[in-house]
């Protein structure tokens, strides 16, 4: 006999909650009945909690424990959802293959997740474990390999009389985002065709219709040059009740129709997104939320009562009387499920163990020191900017000094030096710029004050700086041309506007890889040691008069 959701042994008792595979003979007329879909989305490795004690699926467990058990107090039904991309994040989990993240999603008691694209981003070897070891679905309905679907492409859920179907889609841009080995002989077809064959086979079994995907929220369905997300889906295939998304990382809540709350504060009231009758909703990133919708479903009509971003010990930073600054929850403080720290602990410490691993080695110092990255060019922050160019395959880079938090020593580097000159899980940023956008860019970028975090250090680019406007620019020993297009890489901080950056996320090309800053640089030192910090001098790359 199947179990329910970690709370209740048995599935004898249907009164508390609803399970998967049992008969049901339909929802009866005129009952209402109350259902709460719970989701996250690109979680990224965030199994355990960060350094200012944010988020992490201890305090996730709690809340989402709590929830389940207000609702079937209540006589109501749960299902907990994901929208993909467990994998590619912090290094304990990463070091892990994300063994720690599927145990904690086990222990949550997930009913279904969504592929997502970074779940390709180790060898199939790691995937095919990675689906063993979860006792939950992972659903996609337009992956294909070798003709047939790899993935189940749905599951249905019975929540008392009420016929629940689950859905997953993946973005087809994950054929262009991981390695080719990782997926031959697999397709990403047409997430538009695929749930249009789908939906009406849903509808003749199941009374309400869920996606669980991995495509991405558009404003509006602005997509540009990524492949369509979750508001073109709506719009061109019918039958569909509710979307829980991500691949953007981005709360889905709207100021007004097709307008983003691009400036959305932790606690607050949150509009999801409709389209063509279809709830759209996404739960930003890490477990930072748990995205909590409230529906009633009577006489065929599911009705949303109620929506909610819970925030998992999410801080602000508040300026005490003394001018000290203090980190303060945005809400009560969440406490640690017990069980699921006894589950994570000892994945916590064995990765932090690892991080005293050897990864590489260096004829000289490279050096990091604030009082020169932000003041210079400097052999560091080329061999960084390199670093990135190499993993996405860009024209240039530009890091900003405030990322870069220390000197790599001379001699043996291990991992834990690496992750002190990268501590803050930055993830690696791509935009293609027209030449005109590019030199428009730099222009914002030269002006970068000296001293600041802010201050720009480069790779792949030459360049003349005369009183903080550029005179020269050239990529690959050729000018610059306003026609031609340049992929240029920065860090997600960076292109969020962090440091006075210009803020690039809303161009069409934006892409947050998810490849973390430090994991990066790490697999450059391990392919190009012994260093010879000589080969990262700047000289005249850049010059300012």
């Amino acid at each position: 006999m199947q179990l329910c959701f970690r709370l209740i042994p048995l599935c004898s008792a249907l009164v508390l909650a609803g399970c998967a595979g049992l008969p049901s003979g339909g929802p009866k007329a005129d009952v209402e009945y109350a259902i709460t879909i719970l989701h996250t989305n690109d979680h990224h490795g965030r199994f355990w909690k960060n350094r200012d004690g944010e988020y992490g699926m201890a305090a996730r467990k709690t809340v989402v424990d709590q929830i389940r058990q207000e609702v079937a107090a209540a006589g109501g039904y749960s299902l907990l959802l994901d929208g993909g991309d467990v994998n590619t994040g912090v290094p304990e989990s990463d070091l892990q293959d994300a063994v720690p993240d599927f145990r904690g999603m086990n222990l949550l008691g997930y009913d279904a997740m969504a592929v997502g694209n970074h779940e390709f981003d180790k060898p199939p070897v790691v995937l095919q474990m990675q689906r063993a070891l979860a006792t939950f679905p992972m659903l996609s309905a337009n992956i294909y390999r070798d003709g047939k679907r790899m993935f189940e492409p749905y599951k249905i859920f019975n929540l008392g009389d009420v016929r629940v179907a689950v859905m997953g889609l993946t973005t087809e841009d994950t054929q262009k985002m991981v390695h080719p080995d990782n997926i031959r002989n697999v397709e990403f077809r047409s997430v538009q065709t695929e749930a249009a064959k789908v939906v009406p086979e849903l509808r003749s079994k199941a009374d309400i219709v869920i996606a669980a995907t991995h495509m991405g929220h558009y404003e509006n369905g602005m997509h540009g040059t990524q492949a369509p997300g979750d508001v073109e889906l709506a719009r061109a295939v019918k039958g569909l009740d509710m979307v829980v998304g991500g691949h953007t990382q981005n709360p889905a809540c709207m100021k007004a129709e097709n307008v983003l709350d691009r400036a959305y504060v932790p606690g607050s009231a949150c509009k999801p997104d409709q389209q063509n009758g279809t709830w759209i909703m996404q739960a930003h990133e890490w477990g930072k939320y748990v995205g909590r919708a409230d529906f009633t479903f009577k006489n065929g009509e599911f009705k949303l009562v109620k929506y909610t971003l819970v925030p998992i010990n999410l801080k602000r930073p508040v300026k005490g009387a003394d001018g000290k600054t203090t980190l303060v929850n945005y809400g009560p403080e969440i406490a640690e499920s017990p069980e699921m720290l006894q589950l994570l602990k000892p994945f916590q410490e064995f990765g932090q163990q690892k991080l005293m691993v050897e990864v590489g080695s260096s004829d000289a110092r490279l050096e990091g020191d604030r009082t020169l990255v932000r003041a210079q060019p400097a052999a560091l922050g080329v061999m960084i900017g390199r670093s990135m160019m190499e993993k996405i395959k860009a024209d240039f880079a530009v890091v900003n000094a405030g990322g870069v938090r220390d000197s790599l020593p001379a001699g043996k580097i291990t991992y834990k030096d690496v992750l002190t000159v990268h501590p803050f899980g930055n993830t690696i940023a791509v935009v293609d710029f027209s030449g005109k956008e590019a030199l428009d860019y730099l222009a914002a970028v030269a002006k970068m004050t000296v001293g600041s975090g802010a201050f720009p250090q480069f790779a792949g680019i030459r360049l003349e700086i005369e009183k903080g406007v550029v005179v020269k620019a050239s990529v690959g020993g050729k000018p610059i041309d306003p026609a031609a297009t340049y992929r240029i890489a920065i860090n997600n901080f960076v292109a969020s506007g962090g440091d006075g950056y210009p803020k690039v996320t809303a161009h069409p090309s934006y892409r947050d890889t998810g490849f973390v800053d430090a994991d990066v640089l790490r697999a450059y030192i391990a392919a190009n040691s012994p260093l010879k910090a000589a080969d990262y001098a700047p000289g005249d790359q850049v010059v300012r008069r």
